[in-house]
């Protein structure tokens, strides 16, 4: 990962769509695929971003992936939950809820 952030890391955070660092996630089930979570200002922004990335990318992708990116775009969900009930919150080993 470190290899990736070299290679497009400093054009990202120079870029206007750029607001905060990614977090990446291992699958317990499938330990050879990670997810990287960004955020982002717009999906317009990143999608500009992006198409200037892909050309930096396609060696990495050769020698690491096996695949290029997958990308998916979501929505924040505001969601308010009411608690009337007395129990322990935290997450279990690996995360899961």
């Amino acid at each position: 990962m470190q290899q990736m952030d070299d290679m497009v890391g400093p054009a990202a955070h120079e870029h206007p769509g750029w607001c905060g660092h990614a977090s990446f996630h291992q699958r317990m089930e499938k330990p050879t695929e990670v997810i990287m979570q960004y955020p982002w200002r717009s999906r317009e922004l990143h999608e500009d971003l992006t198409t200037q990335e892909e050309p930096k990318l396609a060696e990495f992708y050769g020698k690491y992936c096996s695949k290029p990116r997958d990308i998916h775009y979501f929505n924040d969900l505001q969601v308010e939950v009411e608690h009337n009930h007395d129990h322990q919150h935290g997450r279990t080993a690996g995360g899961q809820i």
